[in-house]
C-alpha cells in the first residue's frame, strides 16, 4: 500500500517536471513600445485574427492571378509561401499599430 503511494507521487512529481518543459519557440515575446493599447493577450488574439483573413485573402488573389495569366496549374507552394508571408506582415503590422514589437526565441 505505502509502495503505491510512493509510485503515484512519484509519476505525479514526472509529470509535474514535464509538464514544465513544453516548448513555446514559436510563440512570439510581444515586448511593449510606447504605450500599448491591449493587454498582450487580447492584442495577440487581435492581431491573428487580422493575419488568418489575411492569410486567406492572400491565397484567393493567387488563385484569381493564375486564372488571369492562363497559368491552369497555380503552384500549391508558391501560393502558400506568398499567403503566410502576407499573414506574417499583417500580424506585425497590427501588433505594431497596436503597441508591440514582436520578438521571436528562434
Amino acid at each position: 500500500m505505502a509502495m503505491g503511494i510512493f509510485r503515484v507521487l512519484g509519476a505525479a512529481a514526472a509529470m509535474a517536471v514535464l509538464a514544465g518543459c513544453i516548448d513555446h519557440a514559436n510563440d512570439p515575446v510581444l515586448l511593449a513600445v510606447g504605450v500599448p493599447v491591449n493587454p498582450p493577450a487580447v492584442a495577440h488574439g487581435i492581431c491573428m485574427t487580422d493575419g488568418n483573413a489575411m492569410y486567406d485573402e492572400a491565397k484567393r488573389q493567387y488563385e484569381l492571378r493564375a486564372q488571369l495569366t492562363g497559368y491552369a496549374q497555380d503552384d500549391a507552394l508558391e501560393a502558400e509561401t506568398t499567403a503566410r508571408a502576407a499573414a506574417h506582415r499583417q500580424y506585425v503590422a497590427c501588433l505594431s499599430g497596436q503597441g508591440y514589437r514582436t520578438l521571436y526565441a528562434n
